[in-house]
């Protein structure tokens, strides 16, 4: 009960903050209108037929129905009728400049580059999580995948991707992952150092896309690989084979069989194969104990005879030493250039000809605010900073997008207060006014899809799960 409610008091924050963003990038035009004396008719978050409204002087404020952005309506400036409604004016309502008009259409994105500072600033001062894996060496090989077909192993090393040279298995889209997710080519070019080699190798490999459901997205790139980690021992189950060998919670299990261990999984896969282990350990850190050898047979548990997905296991679970978070603290303009950059890369992938990023892998509202209440989920005052400093990313995506010369959005109206002050006059209304309906379709269409892509990540695959097996028992 307690855990619904929690989680229904973050989703809430969630959606209020979400729309805090929007109402502040609104709040530019409509501070900026008044200050250029234009006529307000209507501050509105979310668009569609308003399920509340209030009117306050000559300005109704209200909400939409349909839960995407907002607007300020304002008359005077180009005809916004198609997504705005049919905005109620005075008689003889004089034209604004041109220059009025772009400075009431630049202040949304502003407001929205401010709060991104803001956020910033408070990100400067408590800090940001890092969530980043260093290291880029291989820790597991899948089998039978496009990485073990290509001679990449267990204990390589990664120096660089297709030429770009990487230095953490994930982080800030620089990483082992994102730059296998993100090539371009029908191979993907690894340059790998290998135990024992003085010289680095060149190996090239395919990729895989994981299958989805036709309702999902589209997986990104993978070739089989997962980062090196160490198989330390975080607790021993009594009665277990391992129990039994006498391994203690701490030490580290560096060789299997006489070969090097580089991840807990490869452990897991032997231990699945019910035959005798021949395992050296190290002892935790500081301590004045050797490394010795144990020799474990996994069973299978008790309570798990018979049962579908039983496999022998030793009896071991994994400590996390990867688990512990860091905190950075960047300067706001740091954090605003990172977003900028992160935006950057994403637009040029999206349209680079190679590549498997498409318009269904950008996230819409519902998507973003899903991805924002798993942030919040974190404990130990991790969730709100992470949600802090995606804050700045979003805004920082907001101005960008907004600024862009396009209709409908603020850019498109800068674009034609400038052109109208080149020009001595404004664009044709009727040709104005079948450009706006034309985006404004496309615009929909477009939130509808991504919207539809949103919620079927969300739901995922609605088959029946496999039977959890119980906790063992030997």
């Amino acid at each position: 009960m307690m855990q619904d409610l929690q989680a229904i008091g973050i989703i809430i924050i969630v959606v209020l903050a979400f729309n805090f963003m929007i109402f502040f990038h609104e709040l530019g035009h409509f501070l900026a209108g008044k200050w250029r004396g234009a006529y307000i008719d209507r501050f509105q978050i979310w668009f569609g037929r308003p399920i509340f409204k209030k009117k306050i002087g000559q300005t109704t404020f209200g909400i939409g129905w349909i839960p995407a952005g907002g607007f300020v309506s304002l008359p005077q400036m180009e005809s916004m009728e198609s997504i705005e409604g049919e905005a109620q004016k005075p008689d003889a309502l004089p034209p604004l400049k041109p220059l009025d008009k772009v400075i009431i259409a630049a202040a949304g994105p502003l407001f929205s580059l401010l709060l991104a500072y803001l956020c910033a600033l408070v990100v400067w001062e408590v800090g940001k999580p890092v969530g980043e894996v260093d290291g880029t060496q291989v820790g597991y090989v899948m089998p039978d995948s496009p990485a073990q077909r290509a001679g990449i192993r267990a204990g390589d090393i990664i120096r660089a991707i297709d030429g770009k040279e990487v230095t953490k298995w994930t982080g800030n889209m620089e990483g082992v992952r994102e730059l296998i997710a993100l090539s371009e080519h029908e191979t993907i070019e690894f340059r790998i150092s290998r135990p024992g080699e003085p010289e680095d190798r060149t190996l090239r490999s395919s990729y895989t896309l994981p299958e989805t459901n036709w309702w999902q997205r589209q997986a990104m790139r993978t070739v089989g690989v997962l980062p090196a980690m160490p198989s330390v021992v975080g607790a021993v189950l009594p009665g277990s084979p391992a129990d039994s060998a006498g391994i203690q919670p701490g030490w580290e299990i560096t060789r299997l069989n006489g070969d090097p261990v580089y991840s807990p999984i490869a452990l897991q896969k032997a231990s699945a194969t019910g035959q005798p282990l021949q395992l050296r350990l190290e002892p935790p850190p500081g301590s004045a104990e050797q490394a010795c050898e144990f020799t474990v047979t996994p069973t299978i548990p008790r309570n798990w005879q018979g049962k579908e997905g039983a496999v022998p296991i030793m009896g071991i679970s994994w400590a996390n030493p990867l688990g512990s978070v860091q905190m950075e603290y960047p300067d706001p303009q740091t954090q605003v250039n990172q977003s900028l950059k992160w935006m950057w890369d994403t637009l040029k992938k999206l349209f680079a000809p190679g590549s498997s990023v498409k318009v269904e892998h950008l996230s819409g509202p519902v998507g973003i605010v899903s991805y924002v209440y798993k942030m919040m989920q974190a404990s130990d005052g991790i969730g709100w900073r992470l949600a802090l400093w995606f804050a700045v990313v979003l805004n920082v995506n907001l101005a960008v997008l907004n600024i862009l010369p396009l209709p409908v959005v603020d850019g498109g109206h800068v674009t034609l207060g400038i052109l109208e002050m080149i020009c001595r006059r404004p664009v044709s209304g009727r040709f104005l006014d079948w450009i706006m309906t034309a985006f404004v379709l496309l615009l929909i269409g477009f939130f509808f899809f991504i919207t539809f892509k949103d919620v079927g990540d969300m739901i995922g695959t609605p088959e029946s799960p496999p039977e959890k097996l119980p906790n063992p028992e030997f």
